[in-house]
């Protein structure tokens, strides 16, 4: 067969497409007062992607997460989720469109019963499903579901946490905003939070994750973003800030 015939039957793989853009961020600030505490945030989450926030306290990471999910107004710039703007969305419409943010400090109502806390995470959710979410997060949190009956303040800091978690999870999150979930644990919880949010990506949840931990930020997430006093000072694959030795000096004590 002549070559030129060759090249014509030659089968070659299919190239997976890209993964869709859910998330742009273009030149976002916002002030608490004079103060500024985001300076022009560009970024960028697709479609199933865990991205990492990480950086020193007061760079402006938690700032940007409220910003997102419209709990801090935006001084400028724009959110455009999904290929639309919300940078003027009320807070509640977010989490309609998708977007749910689990809070620094967990954030839960401690008198309330541990159902009666996911339950009003799913405000949002026909009653009809809510039956069926719970058993979702119960699968996801056993330990929720044995004390399901008791005031959430009983919990400990790290079954706290997973209440947090599963509460915005009672909300069918497309955009999951994860603030400081390892804060004050014990290695061993630390460890297990981070497998429920590898569990949480691998179930399709795209999740933009602001820790303090660094090194197991980064270890796990697709992209990261350095912040250094409201400004992106470095991003890139989570494995190379990793290795990056300007990032391994800053924070991850090496």
């Amino acid at each position: 067969m002549p070559a030129t015939e060759a090249r014509r039957t030659e089968h070659r793989p299919a190239v997976s497409p890209a993964p869709a853009e859910l998330l742009k961020v273009r030149g976002l600030t916002s002030h608490y007062g004079r103060i500024q505490a985001l300076k022009g945030i560009d970024l960028d989450v697709h479609q199933g992607q865990l991205v990492a926030l990480v950086g020193a306290n007061g760079a402006g990471k938690t700032t940007l997460l409220r910003t997102l999910s419209g709990v801090q107004p935006a001084s400028a710039g724009d959110i455009v989720y999904r290929g639309t703007s919300i940078v003027r969305q009320r807070p509640d419409a977010r989490v309609r469109a998708g977007i749910c943010q689990v809070p620094e400090g967990r954030q839960v109502f401690g008198p309330l019963a541990i159902e009666d806390n996911l339950l009003l995470g799913a405000y949002t959710r026909p009653k009809s499903e809510r039956a069926d979410d719970l058993d979702k997060v119960y699968t996801l949190f056993p330990i929720l579901k044995e004390k399901r009956a008791l005031p959430a303040g009983t919990l400990s800091g790290g079954q706290q946490q997973m209440l947090a978690m599963a509460r915005a999870l009672m909300a069918r999150p497309q955009l999951l905003l994860l603030d400081e979930p390892s804060m004050g644990l014990a290695p061993l919880l630390i460890a297990e939070i981070f497998r429920i949010v590898k569990l949480l990506k691998s179930q399709g949840i795209t999740i933009l994750l602001v820790e303090q931990n660094a090194h197991a930020a980064l270890a796990i997430a697709d992209v990261g973003y350095v912040l250094e006093t409201g400004s992106v000072g470095l991003s890139g694959p989570g494995h190379e800030l990793q290795a990056n030795e300007q990032v391994k000096a800053a924070y991850l004590g090496m």
